[in-house]
This record gives C-alpha cells, sequence and structure tokens, in this order.
C-alpha cells in the first residue's frame, strides 16, 4: 500500500531503539522526513541515517523544555511538521505498589505522559498552521491491565490514553488526527535488556530470558498467537495512521497483542 508519506516531515520521541527506532524506519522508508529526539544516538539509528533522512537531535524529553527545543529543530531543518509520534516511556520491574516513591510515580509521569503532553503542545501550532497532520501516541495494553509490577508505567499510559482522546475532540475540526497504538509485549529492550522484564519472568519462573520471552510470556499473558509482538509490527501500523491514508481515523486506540485483551 502506497501511504503517501514522501516528503512528510515526522518527529519521533524515543526513536533511538525499540519500537521508536522501527517507527523511524517504517517512515524513512516510505520516504518521510524523520528527525529522531532521544538523549543519547544508538549505532542502529545512526545505519538508519545513512539509509533514510533521517536526522538526530540529542534531547532529555524529561526536561520541562525538550519537547520545545525537539519540535523547533525540526520546524527549523524542513520548515515544517506533518507528524508527531510520541513514543518516549520508561519503567523498571516492581515488587510490590508499596515500593514505588513518589520519586518513581513522578519519573514513570514526567517520562511517559507529560512528555507527551509537551510534545504535542510544541507540535500543534505547526501541525494547525497548515490544516493538517497527525498525531500518534504509543500507548500499552497496560493503561487497562495494570499489571503490579508496572503500576507506574500502567497509570501514565492510562493518562496518554485518555489524552489522545481529549485532544482528538478538540482538534479533528482542524484537520489533526490524533490517534494510540497499544502493544501488549514487544521484543525491545524494553523487555530484552539486561535487568529488565524477561530477566524478572525468567527469575521467577526458571529458565533464560530467552525461554521467557518465548514461551513462558506468551503462556502467562494468555497471547492467542502464542507469540510476542515484533516492532516492526507496531511500526507500520504508526505509519499507516500517520498517513493520509488513514485521513478519517481519529480517537482511536489500536490495540497490537496477539489477542491477550479478551475484552470486547
Amino acid at each position: 500500500m502506497e501511504l503517501n508519506l514522501v516528503d512528510k516531515v515526522a518527529v519521533v520521541t524515543g526513536g533511538s531503539k525499540g519500537i521508536g527506532l522501527a517507527i523511524t524506519e517504517a517512515l524513512g522508508r516510505e520516504g518521510a522526513r524523520v528527525v529522531v529526539g532521544s538523549r543519547r544516538e544508538t549505532s542502529e539509528l545512526s545505519a538508519l541515517r545513512e539509509q533514510y533522512d533521517v536526522a538526530f537531535h540529542p534531547v532529555d524529553l524529561a526536561d520541562a523544555d525538550g519537547a520545545d527545543t525537539l519540535v523547533q529543530a525540526a520546524a527549523d531543518r524542513h520548515g515544517r511538521l506533518d507528524v508527531l509520534i510520541n513514543n518516549v516511556g520508561a519503567t523498571s520491574p516492581r515488587s510490590s505498589f508499596l515500593d514505588v516513591s513518589d520519586a518513581a510515580w513522578l519519573h514513570a509521569l514526567n517520562m511517559t505522559f507529560l512528555s507527551a503532553v509537551r510534545a504535542s503542545r510544541a507540535s500543534l501550532p505547526h501541525l494547525l498552521a497548515h490544516g493538517e497532520g497527525a498525531i500518534v501516541n504509543i500507548s500499552s495494553v497496560n493503561a487497562r491491565l495494570p499489571f503490579p509490577m508496572v503500576v507506574d508505567y500502567s497509570a501514565a499510559k492510562a493518562a496518554l490514553s485518555n489524552l489522545t482522546k481529549a485532544l482528538s475532540e478538540e482538534f479533528a475540526s482542524r484537520g489533526v488526527r490524533v490517534n494510540a497504538v497499544a502493544p501488549g509485549p514487544v521484543r525491545t529492550p524494553f523487555w530484552t535488556a539486561p535487568g529488565a522484564f524477561a530477566d524478572a519472568v525468567a527469575a521467577s519462573a526458571g529458565g533464560t530470558a530467552q525461554e521467557a520471552l518465548d514461551q513462558v510470556v506468551p503462556q502467562q499473558m494468555g497471547i492467542s498467537t502464542g507469540r510476542i509482538t515484533e516492532p516492526r509490527e507496531v511500526a507500520d501500523l504508526v505509519a499507516f495512521l500517520a498517513s493520509p491514508q488513514a485521513a478519517n481515523i481519529t480517537g482511536a486506540e489500536f490495540v497490537i497483542d496477539g489477542g491477550q485483551i479478551k475484552t470486547t
């Protein structure tokens, strides 16, 4: 399918690894001009810069002015903005709600929710200026399935899903579409990095982190397809929602979880 994204200018937050990296590649492959905001550039992102029109802007999106500088850098570089992908987010495995401090709560809300608030606020004037555009927020099934080991992250993603609907209601009539994608477990560093969630599952179930991802997680989480999602599968859905091909889709949340959520 031709997505008509050639020369569209897109900002991707947290695009140096995981889902964000896959989204950057998908948009670049479709001919978009992508500006990635992240604290550090990875070798994988550097490789994408050799293949596509991808730029890297070093920024800490936990800072109050981080989103403003990122969006302005994209506008200065390309003269416009067409797409915002709010992808950045962070958490760590929690043993109990009782162990999550105020500082941990504030960090999760700042990185996962307020970063999207700030980036959206900075981007919307550019999108509204030419009467069209798209924002895609990367939420999570944890917005609906708030597991105790990610209690703070789950609450932040629920807030992000709510923000998606609110923004879509306000700005759809002015040409800006706002949607969300809610993945289940995805094979990214969020799960695979040392000390991350695959290690936590492996420690409780026995076996290796790889076995946890390939067998234990799909079984324990009731994933109907029997496997977790790959980053490119999420990225392809995001690219579609960002494109003019999804011109009448707004205020929607698309779950990509292999059938993990059973309710309608």
